[in-house]
């Protein structure tokens, strides 16, 4: 089953993230110290550097990590950190060959709610809570993956809104997303000063 996403706002790399469950898992994984479209056009760029059309958990699990972390490291890189990153990678599709059978979509694929699906996400290396529900999110708004309860096991992520890379579905989204992130932001650094200011104060 293909979608029709918008992440790496790159038409191949997109329709690759679309049609390859292992292309959006990398793409989550790759989605940290980077710009997002970045991060999402990664798994195409791995792709193409191994001369293939899709990504498979059994060659990059089974792949020389020197060799791997060379291939991300190329110009352009895959990431800023392409080393560390690499290891990652090799550490999900690791997982995914043991526990999977190197099916990507089997991870969702049978998940009985959003509570067990939040939890197989959560395992996975690299993969921490709040990245775990962000791509659930996505899974629910954009795959149609969307088992009972799989809303609420997204938190505030499942809910209408622009909030992370499950609610871009073009340019316009993509600044939306952008627009909140810094507002979070800022509210945060505000927050702290106040809070820095207070003790200081006392």
């Amino acid at each position: 089953m293909s979608v029709t996403i918008h992440l790496a706002q790159q038409a191949e790399a997109d329709d690759l993230l679309g049609r390859s469950p292992l292309a959006a898992l990398t793409g989550m994984l790759l989605d940290q110290q980077i710009p997002m479209e970045w991060a999402f056009t990664g798994p195409y760029t791995i792709a193409q550097r191994l001369d293939a059309d899709d990504l498979d958990a059994h060659r990059i699990a089974a792949a020389d990590p020197e060799e791997f972390a060379a291939l991300l490291s190329q110009k352009p890189a895959v990431h800023r950190y392409p080393g560390s990153m690499a290891k990652r990678v090799q550490q999900l599709c690791q997982y995914l060959v043991e526990h999977y059978d190197g099916d990507a979509g089997a991870v969702w694929r049978d998940a009985p709610d959003g509570r067990e699906l939040l939890k197989r996400l959560d395992d996975l290396p690299g993969f921490g809570r709040q990245k775990a529900q962000i791509f659930l999110a996505l899974l629910g708004k954009q795959f149609g993956v969307t088992p009972d309860g799989w809303r609420e096991a997204a938190g505030a992520y499942g809910e209408p809104g622009f909030r992370s890379v499950a609610d871009i579905t073009g340019p316009e989204s993509l600044v939306k997303v952008r627009a909140t992130k810094q507002e979070a932001k800022q509210a945060a650094k505000k927050a702290k000063g106040a809070k820095e200011a207070e003790g200081a104060g006392g």
